[in-house]
């Protein structure tokens, strides 16, 4: 795997940093290194793995998954359903020692019925204009006024925190989900703080689509338990379409938020109830001088 991006970290899939990738707008700017990871879930981390997360800093760790998720990804490791630890965002559990861990789940209340299902598979599974219908309602979850966790302002709160030296950046986090199974509440998350921070849509589409390098080792086991559900059964091509990440995907997505929203910024500031001060502050700490990310990413 190319690296950067790529981290090897032993136990944990698809951890990358997100920063590197020039400003199209500021000439002789690019993204910050070292500030926003995104990665798989990282329940099967191995001590030897957490060395490595403990020496990028990483502080917070943000779980976008649903609590059927969480709950299918510690029985499938053999755990009680209390083992995934504390769900409450207020009042965060650790992730390993020297990090949080907090539940800022996306979707509520998932419908997880064969009809369902069928139709979100469908969505991923008609290429990227499937994918633009089945990212509107990681758009539409995510802001949705009275959701209790918030998770796109609460990420975003981070990423536009201020210290009390102003050059000083917010502490390293890391975004997940699970694996790009039957969504991708990270990828478009990252799409969104990047799009913010005017890095081209041909990056943001390059950085999405690293997810077919960075799950390469996993796609196989993913494939063939997605043609085991009635809503794919035995259809192998359909599958590997879902668990791609064609750039197109992202284009469209970008495209889509235009179009709806206006601008990505407008979808953030009147969506997700992000101050416009706020999207200042992420920008000047996300956004810095070339030399300080070299080498700079395409």
């Amino acid at each position: 795997l190319p690296s950067p991006p790529f981290i090897k970290v032993p136990g944990l899939a698809n951890l990358r940093d997100v920063g590197g990738y020039q400003v199209s707008d500021q000439p002789g700017k690019a993204i910050r290194r070292g500030l926003l990871f995104r990665a798989a879930e990282p329940s099967k981390v191995s001590a030897e793995g957490v060395t490595v997360l403990q020496g990028l800093g990483i502080t917070h760790v943000y779980d976008l998954r649903s609590v059927i998720e969480v709950a299918r990804t510690t029985e499938s490791a053999g755990q009680s359903p209390s083992a995934s630890g504390n769900r409450s965002a207020s009042q965060p559990d650790e992730a390993w020692p020297g990090a949080k861990r907090f539940f800022v789940p996306v979707f509520l209340d998932r419908d997880y019925s064969p009809e369902a299902l069928a139709i979100r598979f469908r969505n991923y599974s008609d290429g990227p204009e499937g994918f633009v219908r089945a990212y509107e309602t990681i758009l539409d979850a995510a802001a949705e006024p009275t959701h209790p966790y918030a998770p796109f302002r609460t990420i975003m709160d981070h990423l536009a925190s201020a210290s009390s030296s102003s050059t000083a950046p917010p502490s390293p986090l890391l975004v997940h989900c699970t694996a790009g199974k039957d969504r991708n509440c990270t990828g478009v998350l990252c799409a969104l703080v990047l799009a913010l921070c005017g890095v081209p849509d041909e990056a943001i589409a390059h950085e999405y689509s690293l997810t077919d390098l960075g799950l390469a080792e996993r796609k196989d086991t993913i494939v063939q338990h997605l043609i085991q559900t009635p809503a794919l059964f035995g259809d192998r091509a359909k599958a590997e379409v879902m668990v791609g990440a064609s750039k197109d995907n992202m284009l469209g997505t970008l495209n889509f938020i235009r179009e709806k929203y206006g601008s990505v910024e407008s979808y953030v500031v009147d969506h997700c109830n992000i101050s416009l001060a706020q999207v200042d502050q992420l920008r000047r700490n996300l956004i810095v001088d070339i030399s300080d990310t070299e080498p700079p990413l395409d």
